[in-house]
Formats: C-alpha cells, structure tokens, sequence
C-alpha cells in the first residue's frame, strides 16, 4: 500500500466516523441509532446506506418536535393576547360599575333617582334598549351591586387565566428553545452526512442509487393498500385541487420548517395542499394524525395522507396507483415515490 492510497483509507474511515449519531437529544426514539463503525474495515454501500437514513430519519424527528412545539406556542401566544383584551374590557367594566355605584349611593342620598339611561347604556346589552321608567331605575339600582360583584369575581378569574397562559407560554418557549437547539445539532450531522455523500466516489454513488432503485422496485411490490394491481382511481373535489397542487410542487427542495411557496417540509406540503384546497388541517403531521379523520388502508383515496412512523413523523399525499408526492428529507426535492417505502401507521381524511 503507498502512501497516498493509506492516506484515502483513513480518510475514509474518518468520513465513516463522523456518520455516527448517539441520538440521546431525542425522547424515545422509534428508530435504531446508526452503530459505532468498525475502524478496522471500511463500511459498505449498505451500511452508508443504513446510516444515512438514520441520520435523515432522526432529523425528520426532530423537525417535527420544533414544528410541534412553535405551533404550540405560536396558539398560546394568540390564546394569552386574547385573553389580555378580555381582562382590559372587564376591568373597564368593573370601574364603570364602580362609579355609578357611587353616583347611586350620592343621589339615593339626596333622595332622588338615577338617571334611568345610564344605567341601562351599563347593564343592558343593546344601548337602543335604554330604560325610560324611573320604577325600571329603581329595579336596576336593587341589583346594581349583585353585577357589580359579579363583574369583579368574572375580573379576578380572567386575572388568575391570565397569569396561567403566561406562566404556560414561557414554558412553551422554553421547550421550543430546546427543540430548536436538538434541531440544530442533528442539522450538523445532517451537513457532515451530506459532505460524505457529496464525497463518495462515482462507483459508489451509482451502487448507492441502485440499492435506492431496488428498494423502490420492493416497496411497490409489498402495496396492499387500493390500486395495488396497477391502476389509480381519480382525485374528485377538494381532494384532486389538494392534489394538482401538490403535484405542482414536484422538484421544489425539501427545506426545514417550510410552507412554502419554494421549499416545503413533509407537513408543510400537505398542510399547504389543502389550504389551497379550502381545507386547512393541522401543521405538523403528528397533529394531522391526531386531528383528522382516520380510515382504513384500504379505502385509501387520492388526496388521503398517509401517516409514517409510530410516532407519526413523516406524511405523504396518497395520489392513487399505490404512489404518494412527498417533501422525503434534506437534500432531496418533493417527489412521488410507492406508498409502502416507509412503515405506514395509518390513513387520514381532511376535508371530512
């Protein structure tokens, strides 16, 4: 062995090293962790191979989780600032009823009525509904003081709601900084396994498609779900306007956390389809999974998403044929590919 070939060994070795992912940064993960390499042998297509999808796959968790956890705070910031506007109008509320208690108490004093028009403006729901009696006055005086109190009791509970959203949305915030920071790191592993592959040398980048294409060719021969003889039933509806945009995505790259309109992630394309669809679903596809409604695989139809994973972190748009269009993973582009290539959980229906 020369030196310059010793040299390409061990800096393949090296490359193969930096393959390795301990995901302990994630909870429970569904998948094997790719395994330490032997560095007494260089590792095999199949095993590069291996660990590239267990890179990929742990990256898809963890986009996922961050997806999850900022649609979770985004929710809780808008539930917090809604609450905020209801304290406001309360607390005007409960001021307002303050001072015409006083201006009650001083004319009673002096033995008149109150005008009956105020307080009907206060307590009534509609300022064209305005009293005009003074025995209607008097009526809404004896139960000035019950609102009163119970405008300060409504007060104080938006008060305690309040205190909680805020207490939740900091929590929230705290964990979406920690998904950020798991997302960050699995990026990092994700650019040296992109570095590697970009490394590989022409013989073995053309092995590597063709374990690709051999697994495609199996996954279209393991489809039980319908069309499986070959045909495809056509989208109708929503569903085929979910599709055709879909459809229209193909070769757009995959890109982390993206909606759209030039790069999407595996929810945010199908969450976008069906918006332009008219139907808006959930963002993430664990949401997806938990929100819409659930069929079985083998009435699956065009326009379905399909869920991946036990833990629902990868969803496809089922376009019939046994095929689904999907946002796959980094460095790839939205494509179609057999609906079984993946473990499938289960089917969902938006539009229902």
């Amino acid at each position: 062995m020369n030196v310059s070939t010793g040299g390409r060994q061990l800096r393949s070795r090296a490359a193969s090293a930096a393959l390795v992912c301990a995901i302990t940064l994630l909870p429970s993960p569904s998948y094997a962790a790719p395994s330490e390499p032997d560095p007494q042998n260089d590792k095999s297509i199949e095993d590069i191979h291996t660990e590239l999808n267990g890179l990929y796959r742990a990256a898809e968790v963890a986009t996922e989780a961050y997806n999850n956890a900022d649609e979770k705070a985004t929710e809780q910031t808008k539930r917090l600032a809604s609450l905020r506007k209801d304290l406001a109008r309360t607390e005007s509320r409960v001021d307002s009823l303050h001072d015409l208690a006083g201006a009650a108490a001083r004319t009673q004093y002096r033995g008149g009525d109150l005008d009956a028009t105020g307080i009907q403006l206060l307590l009534g729901d509609h300022s064209d509904q305005a009293l005009n009696e003074a025995s209607q006055a008097r009526q809404a005086l004896r139960n000035l003081v019950n609102v009163s109190e119970s405008q300060k009791t409504a007060r104080a509970e938006l008060s305690r709601q309040t205190d909680a959203a805020a207490r939740k949305l900091r929590e929230l915030k705290s964990s979406r900084a920690d998904k950020a920071a798991a997302k960050r790191k699995i990026e990092e592993k994700i650019a040296a396994a992109e570095r590697i592959e970009a490394g590989l040398k022409t013989e073995q980048t053309r092995k590597l498609a063709q374990l690709e294409k051999q697994e495609t060719q199996k996954a279209k021969s393991e489809w039980t779900g319908p069309d499986a003889s070959g045909g495809r039933t056509k989208a109708t509806g929503a569903a085929a306007k979910a599709v055709d945009f879909a459809m229209a995505q193909i070769g757009k790259p995959y890109v982390w956390g993206a909606v759209g309109p030039s790069s999407y992630d595996c929810s945010g394309l199908t969450s976008t389809a069906w918006a332009a669809a008219g139907h808006p679903i959930p963002r993430t596809s664990q949401a997806q999974w938990q929100g819409l409604t659930r069929v079985s695989l083998s009435s699956a139809q065009p326009g379905d998403l399909i869920i991946y994973f036990s833990d629902a972190t990868h969803v496809a748009m089922y376009i019939g044929g046994g095929q689904i269009v999907h946002a796959p993973r980094p460095g790839r582009t939205v494509t179609t590919a057999p609906a079984a290539s993946m473990p499938i959980l289960g089917v969902v229906r938006p539009g229902v």
